[in-house]
């Protein structure tokens, strides 16, 4: 497979769109089902995110975003939120999401926190979260580990 990670363009909506479209994938965010195209979009509008895609001959396959903020004493910190369409799950498309992340987080935007949450019973998000080098901080009763 031949995946490209770059920033995101408004080209890409259809896409992002598409894959929101799935039940599968919307069970694990916080995102409810049946978003319109423009609620999808408006996910990736704010210009305090930093958004990667990986493409697959001209099809994006999955996103990550960097939800950063302006606030003073947060500025060293972003959320981070992370899709792969569900026919490219287990290929590796995650990883080299979150490897890609980590770098702009890391050597780009100065970043020294990253958070997420997950919900306890998605392993497989939760074992690429720890291999990626997350740790749980604490799990929300009724709610989602947050990383």
């Amino acid at each position: 497979m031949n995946i490209k990670i770059r920033h995101l363009e408004e080209s890409d909506n259809k896409d992002l769109f598409e894959i929101h479209s799935f039940a599968s994938v919307n069970e694990n965010t916080s995102q409810l089902l049946f978003l319109s195209s423009d609620k999808v979009a408006n996910l990736f509008s704010d210009p305090n995110n930093y958004t990667l895609v990986a493409e697959l001959d001209t099809k994006v396959v999955g996103y990550v975003t960097l939800f950063l903020t302006n606030k003073i004493r947060d500025r060293h910190s972003a959320v981070l939120a992370i899709a792969v369409h569900p026919e490219f799950h287990g290929r590796g498309v995650g990883r080299m999401l979150m490897e890609e992340a980590l770098n702009q987080a890391d050597n780009w935007l100065n970043l020294i926190r990253l958070e997420l949450e997950v919900h306890v019973d998605n392993g497989t998000a939760i074992a690429l979260y720890e291999g990626s080098g997350f740790q749980v901080e604490g799990t929300k009763r009724l709610g989602r580990f947050v990383i």
